[in-house]
């Protein structure tokens, strides 16, 4: 077993609600089991561990899964330590194509790409999601043996692309699990539908959404608000609503090991030497991957400014620098990376509700300003805080496509939409510390606009009729005859093969939503 120093956990971790609406704090297996928290808080931990700086540097020694079970002990959750080991060694195995999981290539230009997008299906949600369930059949298990648990669970996923087949692929199969996946009809790439509608098991179902994704979230958020519809699927199903959104702890706690990992890993490497700062840039829509990174600083990892990449749905890169949140006159604008085209960023609560000295009482106010008004503003302190922790930088369409191009022109390293925006603003935004750039999806899930980008096409415009005539599979086939890169992973090369399974478009309005999952349920 891993050591252990600098650990103590005498007692479980317990987790207490951003809005302060639940009585008492729950453990880390009641805390995944219900997703969100009563009157729709996210559960945090009541407390962060700390690691000190010698123990992060020693997990270097080991592979990626112990580093992985060693964080969850210093979170002192209440599994026992066999059985977290026996998760991170099913969730971190041959499921992903490179032994290290998530392996760090350093461009000539000093940048660290932390490569998060080796997994199933080849998006870093894959580095959550191959472990969620583990973790919630774990946990489950252990409610039941202790008779607190006698029912089933429907997990109910909103996606702007990656998370909903990643979710597929992490609970399909799982015994006493259903899940379903809710994504904007034309919202997403080819490569990413075709990777959900084509999903086997007897488990899980797929929904096109009318709308956006904000649209998509907000139905699936009022559908765990409807405490009818919740007793409904109980007695007809036996069945309870849980989530496999970054709402969920369980989805968003497995991303902080990768950033202590990576620390690890760049000093083993003697990219950095231990003690030294480094920056980390994320591109981020919905801020559950970046806030990672600042529970990763709070744990003692040596992480200096966290630079929040986003594209033209600027919402968060405006929030840093002016304290307002506000959505009620902004356009959504679709760009060449869907999955960050997203206003409504459901982790900036938990990131508030730590920055207010874990004020659930302003937490309440905020949220309710942003669903009665679509805005709202923190006092100048929390603005200050956030300020003085994030940089944000937004990259519009035409620089994301020219990233691209330039970085593998430059350096023959070819990279999709959301990771060209992180990169673009890292270079925008760096100080005198090396980078960390979360490399987040294949450039094959998004090759329509990679080969617009590597064209000399510009965004939004159509692609040359022979060209826009292609499958995403045989797009990609001709990418990489392009650009000598034949890395395209299996799972993707091979979705013209794949037989779609679900073709379903539903309106955006919870009561559709619940009709929907009522006839999956039966």
């Amino acid at each position: 077993m891993l050591f252990k120093a600098s650990i103590n956990k005498d007692m479980d971790n317990r987790y207490v609600d951003t809005r302060g609406n639940e009585a008492s704090p729950v453990p880390f297996t009641q805390a995944v089991i219900n997703g969100l928290a009563d009157g729709g808080g996210l559960y945090v931990p009541e407390t962060v561990p700390a690691l000190g700086l010698l123990d992060i540097c020693k997990l270097a020694e080991y592979p990626y899964r112990d580093r992985a079970a060693y964080v969850y002990r210093a979170f002192g959750i209440d599994l026992p330590e066999d059985a977290i080991d026996e998760c991170m060694t099913r969730s971190y195995g041959d499921n992903f194509d490179n032994e290290e999981v998530c392996p760090i290539t350093t461009l000539p230009d000093g940048t660290h790409m932390l490569e998060l997008w080796h997994g199933p299906t080849s998006a870093f949600k894959d580095m959550a999601l191959q472990c969620l369930p583990n973790f919630f059949a774990a946990s489950a298990a252990k409610l039941r043996d202790e008779g607190k648990l006698d029912h089933g669970f429907c997990i109910l996923v909103a996606t702007s692309g990656d998370t909903g087949k990643a979710a597929l692929e992490g609970f399909k199969g799982t015994d006493g699990v259903k899940v379903g996946v809710l994504f904007p009809d034309g919202g997403v790439s080819d490569i990413q539908r075709k990777q959900m509608v084509t999903t086997t098991g007897d488990n899980v179902c797929v929904w096109a959404v009318t709308g956006n994704f904000d649209d998509c979230q907000t139905a699936v958020k009022r559908v765990f608000a409807d405490d009818a519809f919740a007793k409904l699927i109980m007695e007809q199903d036996g069945m309870a609503l849980s989530s496999a959104n970054s709402i969920n702890w369980g989805r968003l706690m497995p991303q902080i090991v990768y950033y202590v990992s990576s620390y690890a890993e760049l000093v083993k490497q003697n990219k950095i030497a231990a003690g030294d700062e480094i920056d980390v840039c994320v591109p981020t829509g919905n801020f559950g991957n970046i806030l990672a990174a600042w529970y990763a600083k709070q744990m003692g990892t040596p992480i200096g400014t966290l630079f929040c990449a986003s594209n033209e749905n600027r919402v968060l890169a405006d929030f840093i620098e002016s304290g307002t949140y506000d959505i009620s006159d902004r356009q959504f604008v679709l760009t060449p990376s869907p999955s960050m085209d997203i206003l409504v960023s459901s982790n900036l609560e938990r990131q508030l509700f730590e920055l207010t000295g874990r004020n659930a009482g302003a937490i309440r106010d905020w949220m309710a300003s942003l669903a009665r008004e679509r805005k709202f503003s923190v006092d100048d302190a929390t603005a200050a805080k956030m300020a003085s922790v994030f940089k944000g930088c937004s990259i519009d369409s035409a620089e994301c496509l020219a990233t691209i191009k330039d970085v593998l022109d430059e350096y023959d390293y070819l990279m999709d939409p959301h990771t060209a925006v992180a990169y673009a603003a890292a270079k925008k935004l760096r100080g005198k510390n090396p980078v960390l750039v979360a490399s987040t999806a294949h450039w094959a899930k998004f090759g329509d606009n990679v080969y617009r980008a590597i064209n000399g096409i510009a965004p939004g415009e159509p692609l040359p009729e022979q060209v826009a005539a292609l499958t995403g599979c045989q797009l990609n086939q001709l990418i990489a005859e392009e650009t000598n890169k034949h890395d395209i992973p299996a799972g993707l090369a091979s979705l013209d093969e794949m037989e779609p399974r679900f073709d379903q478009v539903i309106p955006n309005d919870a009561e559709s939503v619940e009709k929907a999952v009522q006839a999956f349920l039966k």
